[in-house]
């Protein structure tokens, strides 16, 4: 359980059938720094990530699309919040 994708997916589905952890989560979103309130959600339910952590992933995830493609030339792909883990986990909540 190391990758920040395998913990935000199982994070995901606790909320998906725990009311109580999906309720810490979308109430996260409505603090003065919704991503730090959001990685202390993930702390407490035991697993270690800080806002660091959802950047880089969505950072190393760009980079390594962007490579995948025509050696990461001007013609790879642009990418529209796909990048973004903190609001695909969202996405897959609400």
């Amino acid at each position: 359980m190391t990758d920040i994708v395998g913990m935000l997916d199982e994070l995901q589905k606790k909320a998906l059938h725990d009311p109580e952890v999906r309720k810490k989560f979308l109430a996260s979103r409505n603090e003065d720094d919704p991503v730090a309130a959001f990685c202390r959600v993930c702390r407490d339910l035991g697993y270690e990530i800080y806002e660091m952590d959802l950047i880089n992933a969505g950072e190393d995830f760009y980079a390594s699309m962007r490579r995948s493609t025509n050696g990461g030339g001007e013609n790879s792909p642009m990418l529209e919040g796909e990048d973004d883990f903190y609001e695909l986990f969202f996405v897959g909540l609400i």
